[in-house]
């Protein structure tokens, strides 16, 4: 590991100066401190920002809904009575979404910020790798694992967080700051929008300004007509990256689908908003037929690369048996 400043602010105020251009922000650390030791990222100062205590704790108020500060951690979600009893499909994709001893230090705000899985970037090559004669590493290579979804180029790489396709079902908002922003310093934008497709090299994957700190997600309150399910495929059932993943939101009119919204995760390099398959499902009730109708339509624009078409069959899937779990669900949150 390369040498580096270190730096603990305990106010939020403190953090852009500190950063600088070529700062770190230093959570739980169970991502960064892992691509520093293999130096993928070699960031000269890391920002402790574990002492600034009111990045810390939930809070819950049936007409405002949810606030989740960004060093919450994974466990303390899991454990929340507010989470548990309110957004049920939440905890279940926290407490599926590592390891107990990850859960313990990972955080909300780190998991939203964590860097890709893909074995290209995890070795040093970035996020777009090329050739020596400029072409994709991955299309000429072992795909098995990269994009079906968003995938036109040139990234391939998927989204690694499971927390953030639930919600983004969920409609969650997240709050950043910076010092030199307008008005109070906070900016606070659909979580869906803090995801982007990078288009070269020097591009983040993350709407993050430089000096800006994630403080807090905030989720709208659970509405009784709204159904909620979430399901995930992976290779094996103990701690594992998801192959792909669905979260299903169901506006109900009776047994009628009123409107609804499906967050794909892992087949694309964003949590994947799936309007054909919630369109397909609108004004329809909720049966295996539909749901597979659904499922079919959320992968009508995938685009398999050499060795993951298999993708799209694990997609459809997820998707069918997370609109079925939503069906038996009476609760969840706005769609």
């Amino acid at each position: 590991m390369q040498a580096f400043e270190y730096a603990s602010p305990t106010r939020k105020e403190q953090v852009a100066t500190l950063l600088g251009e070529h700062g770190a922000i230093l959570a739980g650390g169970t991502d960064l401190l892992a691509l520093m030791k293999d130096d993928v990222v070699t960031p000269r100062r890391l920002v402790n920002i574990k002492q600034i205590e009111t990045l810390r704790g939930t809070s819950y108020q049936p007409g405002n809904g949810l606030r989740i500060g960004a060093l919450t951690t994974i466990a303390d979600l899991v454990e929340d009575a507010n989470v548990r009893q309110n957004y049920p499909v939440l905890a279940e994709a926290a407490n599926e979404a590592a390891s107990p001893q990850i859960r313990n230090l990972a955080t909300i705000g780190g998991n939203m910020c964590q860097r890709p899985r893909c074995w290209y970037f995890r070795n040093g090559l970035g996020l777009m790798p090329v050739t020596a004669d400029g072409k994709s590493m991955v299309l000429e290579g072992d795909n098995r694992y990269s994009a079906i979804l968003g995938n036109t180029g040139p990234a391939y790489f998927v989204s690694p967080s499971t927390i953030a396709p639930v919600l983004i079902a969920y409609g969650a908002k997240i709050r950043l700051y910076s010092p030199s922003a307008p008005g109070s310093g906070v900016r606070e934008l659909p979580l869906e929008n803090f995801f982007v497709i990078p288009k070269s090299q020097k591009d983040s994957e993350h709407d993050l300004r430089p000096g800006e700190l994630v403080i807090e997600l905030v989720v709208p309150p659970p509405s009784q007509n709204v159904k909620i399910g979430t399901y995930e495929v992976r290779q094996r059932a103990a701690f594992d990256w998801p192959l792909a993943q669905a979260t299903a939101v169901l506006e109900m009119d009776g047994n009628t689908v009123k409107s609804a919204r499906i967050v794909l995760g892992h087949v694309a390099p964003i949590p994947w908003l799936d309007i054909g398959g919630a369109q397909e499902i609108i004004g329809k009730s909720i049966t295996p037929e539909t749901a597979m109708a659904s499922a079919n339509a959320s992968v009508a624009l995938a685009r398999p690369l050499s060795h993951n078409k298999y993708k799209i069959t694990l997609t459809k899937v997820a998707v069918k048996r997370a609109l079925l779990k939503a069906a038996v669900h009476n609760s969840g949150g706005a769609a």
